[in-house]
């Protein structure tokens, strides 16, 4: 039951590329706490530390889909080890910029938006890389590995730097990212060079987005990944909502609102560290199907329940969910997937990834402002759960999908 670490015993390479990637995330994640508190500290007002949101977001959609078509055209190992080295020495330069006391607002979103470029680039590189460096059995064992460190990394990584701000200020936050992003440096420098495997009769060609798009429409399974992705964070989201519930329905504070917040994430990490039965399952379709659908009857049982820790519990499920979801669309993507085009398919994985939840976010506020909470989201979980059944309806080969033959 427990997570899978055959990936990590059996691949040195992609053992220092997940411990990497770990410590970096860490480190990024303490920077993302710091620049936000940094930013109202300077301004006093929340709005300007919403655009910190803004300046991350849209480079991250532009250049997801632009850095999916560099990683099929370039070699992705000198790409990821590029970007990361940008990555850290955009770090450096907040650091350098807190020691020397020079706070300016503009710096700080300028470097965020940067950052969130490398990121956008360096992703798509990376991910790509993995089904090179591992066989197809152990990719559901290493997108669970890779899940945990996203979620540990969001939970933990904002904790740690808050103390570090409050104790040794954020020049100490900042140089912290900037070290630990030596350890991704590294994992990049010891692979081997990654060039994209090029379909017969490609040659050198340069990889064209238009392509990578042209390629997802002619492939149902691929694309359904990206639809029941979209079900769950376009109509499911009630994120934006938990301030107001946290107050309304369970008569709380920010403190509350912080607990809402955190239990999906528990429920994602609980997914990821049980996550050892992944590898016996070969209907991968089907397993998207179900587990989406639970995500959408948790949220909606969430918005019926009163009781807090009862709340937290099905919050707690949809995160459990959420994570059995991704393992199995990364797997796909990865496995159903040309190498030439995998870079391009995860630019777009990107860009859904970042972009739906903000669409659910205004989704869930504008119905909540126009009926309620409660409609916002039990209403909301119940339309995923529709949703998801009508598209296996119109797409039945993708519950017939098999791991051991798989087809985009």
């Amino acid at each position: 039951m427990l997570a899978d670490l055959t990936p990590l015993r059996t691949s040195k390479d992609y053992r220092r590329l997940w411990v990497g990637n770990t410590v970096s995330w860490l480190g990024q994640a303490m920077t993302a706490l710091a620049v936000s508190l940094q930013v109202y500290e300077i301004t006093g007002s929340s709005f300007s530390v919403g655009l910190v949101g803004v300046f991350s977001l849209v480079p991250l959609v532009v250049f997801g889909l632009y850095g999916g078509a560099i990683a099929d055209t370039f070699d992705r190992r000198k790409l990821g080890l590029v970007t990361a080295a940008g990555l850290c020495a955009l770090s450096v330069v907040l650091a350098v910029a807190a020691f020397a006391g020079y706070h300016r607002v503009w710096l700080l979103y300028t470097v965020v938006a940067l950052q969130a470029a490398c990121m956008a680039l360096n992703s798509p590189a990376r991910t790509s890389m993995i089904p090179r460096l591992l066989p197809p059995e152990q990719l559901p064992a290493a997108n669970a590995l890779g899940s945990m460190t996203t979620t540990s990394g969001t939970m933990v990584g904002p904790m740690v730097g808050g103390l570090v701000v409050g104790f040794w200020g954020y020049q100490a936050a900042y140089l912290i990212d900037a070290v630990t992003f030596t350890a991704a440096l590294y994992a990049m420098w010891r692979l081997p060079a990654m060039k994209p495997i090029r379909s017969a009769g490609d040659g050198a060609k340069r990889a064209s987005v238009l392509d990578g798009l042209r390629f997802l429409g002619t492939r149902p399974n691929v694309r359904m990944t990206f639809f029941t992705d979209m079900c769950a964070m376009v109509l499911a989201h009630p994120r934006a909502l938990f301030p107001a519930v946290a107050v309304l329905w369970f008569g709380g504070d920010a403190k509350t609102a912080g607990m809402l917040v955190a239990a999906p994430a528990v429920g994602a990490l609980l997914g990821g560290v049980f996550s050892g039965w992944f590898g016996r399952i070969q209907r991968h379709g089907l397993a998207i199907l179900l587990s989406v659908a639970a995500w959408g009857v948790a949220i909606a049982v969430f918005g019926l329940t009163r009781n807090l820790w009862l709340g937290m519990f099905f919050l707690a499920l949809a995160g459990c969910a959420d994570t059995i979801s991704m393992v199995f669309r990364a797997t796909m993507l990865q496995a159903a997937t040309p190498d030439d085009m995998r870079g391009r398919l995860q630019g777009v994985f990107i860009v859904v990834v970042v972009g739906g939840p903000r669409l659910g976010d205004f989704l869930a506020g504008s119905v909540a402002d126009l009926t309620s909470p409660k409609v916002a989201i039990t209403g909301g979980g119940l339309a995923c759960v529709v949703a998801v059944g009508l598209l296996a309806l119109k797409w039945r080969a993708f519950a017939r999908y098999d791991a051991r033959a798989p087809q985009a």
